[in-house]
């Protein structure tokens, strides 16, 4: 297993990153919130799961440990894998899902794309024991609502990493906000970074 890669970040898009790792480029699938953090560049370390498949060889990279950590503790349910969990994490933070999972919040869990009704119990039915309770910042974890507003900065700081400029990200982050006034639900992050660089691209 490749627990971690180390270098510099060499490109970064919407959905993943490539580390520069002694001259060998290593393509990283990430995270919204992991690739918020990181810089064209800049050195990073990104904390990584290996998962092998007769045709591939992907690596998947997070924001920290814990995040890993559940990452692969969501691939023991049937029926998960690895670009579901990655989903699940682009949605809600790890401290949200166990919070999901602790309190049987199926709402909570049919907020992610591709996880309806019956595949969000058979989750709680599965993973209860497995993923345990929300870890620290008060009962239920006060972080699990954390991507309510936390989306805008993720969304600025990933234009940014494009190369837009910072007014310019600011700008197409307003913009994506006013759409989502009285909407609803708000959208996982990487969708709403899709939807800035759609404003962006137009004259």
């Amino acid at each position: 297993m490749i627990a971690f890669v180390s270098g510099r970040v060499a490109a970064a898009g919407p959905d993943g990153a490539v580390i520069d790792v002694h001259g060998v480029g290593l393509s990283v699938q990430c995270t919204p919130a992991t690739l918020a953090g990181l810089r064209v560049g800049d050195e990073a370390t990104v904390p990584t799961s290996l998962v092998v498949r007769e045709d591939s060889l992907t690596l998947f990279g997070f924001a920290d440990d814990d995040e890993r950590t559940v990452f692969e503790l969501l691939q023991t349910a049937s029926g998960i894998g690895p670009r579901l969990a990655l989903a699940m994490l682009a949605v809600h933070t790890p401290n949200a899902l166990r919070h999901a999972v602790a309190s049987e919040d199926v709402t909570a869990l049919t907020k992610v794309p591709g996880i309806g009704k019956k595949g969000a119990q058979r989750i709680v039915l599965e993973l209860r024991d497995r993923l345990g309770g929300p870890v620290g910042d008060g009962p239920g974890g006060a972080r699990a609502p954390a991507r309510a507003e936390p989306w805008r900065e993720q969304v600025q700081l990933g234009l940014i990493n494009l190369g837009w400029s910072a007014k310019d990200a600011d700008a197409a982050v307003d913009a994506v906000a006013a759409d989502l006034d009285g909407s609803g639900d708000t959208p996982p992050v990487a969708a709403l970074l899709k939807s800035a660089l759609r404003k962006l691209s137009k004259p």
